[in-house]
């Protein structure tokens, strides 16, 4: 189906324009237009590339599209992590930690539940249950990671990012639609929301003013883009090289697997690296600016490629079954946050936040807590959230191997 694309699969600079030029769209949107705020910039990228796919007017798979998982989103993870000490916004984190964790708890349960349930039904659940643990406790990253580990065919990570992109969508709405509703606010504390109110912040655009001009030099772009390209470096070899060291494979021991599977993920090593050396070197990262912004750029070309795979006539064939599974996944997600935000007290706002960066990761929680108006939660939902690339490699790696074993 990728021959009757309007751009072809080889327009390479077609490709990139477009990918470029939507984020580019839709942060525009976003900063323009008040419901653009509301629904996200991110959202309007994954779904203006999804439409686009299916009205054949881009291909569904590239070169292009692969350069983004290999090059853009390794850049872009430091960049997003320079101003995330985590010794100075632990006392603001440490909430949104446990809310996090909590929330994690729900898709672990729902990815078993969903397992037992659906194990019959869809081959290869084993790979496709690792993959989505590990993509919903901390995002799509995770899950290019997890599928290259488990070496899963390429038909069956398509038709999976193509349910779980739709699902994404659909659960994003849901929870940008929450805050309104009097039922939830009715239920529990919403400090951030009332501030926004009292300051008669809630008819301004958020994002706009979160993303204001600040200044910027040519010397905070060379170090910004320079170390973020010697951290993947750096990080990237060091994984390589443990990879090669910690023995792995069927006739080696689990905590094998383990370790390797910890120090081998070039992912989990590179924001590893990149917390410590943003922790120790705090007063080099904390006088470069313009970081945060260029690497959010980078996610929003990102999010353009993970909507492009979703294909309605692919998971009207392929995945409906797999749509059901991240249904009961999503599902469970939402029950275990709001069942333990109400019985620890969480406000309304952690648990929207913790939900969302479990399933859609730090970017997606980030931007909701802009779009918002919360601003003192967007910096601790992002290192939360980048946390959860460590957190949900760990998970989808250990709930992978012992599916496996059914």
């Amino acid at each position: 189906m990728y021959l009757f694309s309007l751009i072809q699969t080889d327009d390479t600079w077609l490709l990139w324009a477009f990918l470029a030029g939507w984020a580019a769209v839709s942060i525009h949107l976003e900063q323009k237009y008040s419901w653009a705020s509301k629904l996200s910039g991110a959202i309007i990228a994954l779904v203006g590339a999804m439409l686009l796919a299916n009205l054949n007017i881009i291909p569904t798979a590239a070169p292009v599209y692969d350069a983004v998982w290999s090059y853009v989103v390794p850049l872009a993870l430091p960049l997003l992590l320079f101003q995330s000490n985590i010794l100075k916004i632990w006392n603001e984190s440490g909430r949104l930690l446990i809310m996090f964790l909590l929330s994690s708890i729900g898709t672990v349960f729902g990815a078993i539940v969903g397992f037992f349930l659906l194990k019959d039904i869809i081959p290869g659940l084993d790979k496709i249950g690792g993959m989505m643990t590990g993509s919903y406790i901390g995002g799509s990253v995770n899950l290019a990671a997890l599928s290259a580990r488990f070496e899963t065919p390429g038909e069956v990570v398509s038709s999976t990012v193509v349910a779980d992109n739709m699902m994404m969508a659909l659960y994003f709405l849901a929870l940008m639609a929450m805050p309104a509703m009097r039922f939830f606010r009715s239920k529990f504390g919403t400090p951030h929301i009332n501030e926004v109110e009292q300051n008669g912040e809630g008819n301004e655009n958020q994002a706009a003013a979160y993303w204001k001009g600040k200044e910027i030099s040519l010397k905070d772009i060379a170090f910004s883009i320079g170390t973020a390209f010697v951290l993947v470096a750096v990080s990237f070899k060091l994984a390589e090289l443990f990879s090669a060291i910690i023995p792995s494979g069927s006739d080696v021991n689990f905590i094998f697997h383990i370790l390797n599977a910890a120090l081998g993920d070039n992912y989990l090593m590179l924001t590893t690296i990149t917390l410590i050396s943003v922790t120790v070197f705090s007063r080099y990262f904390e006088r470069i600016k313009g970081a945060q912004e260029i690497g959010t750029y980078l996610i929003y070309i990102f999010f353009v490629v993970i909507g492009v795979p979703a294909s309605l006539p692919i998971i009207l064939q392929n995945a409906p079954l797999l749509l059901v599974f991240v249904l009961i996944m999503v599902g469970m997600n939402m029950i275990a946050s709001f069942v333990f935000g109400k019985i620890f007290k969480f406000n309304l706002e952690e648990i929207i936040l913790a939900s969302n960066a479990n399933i859609g990761g730090p970017t997606t929680a980030a931007a909701m807590a802009i779009s918002k108006g919360w601003s003192r939660l967007v910096a601790p939902i992002l290192i939360v959230g980048t946390l959860g690339y460590i957190i949900g490699n760990y998970a989808g790696t250990v709930i992978g191997y012992w599916f496996s074993t059914f």
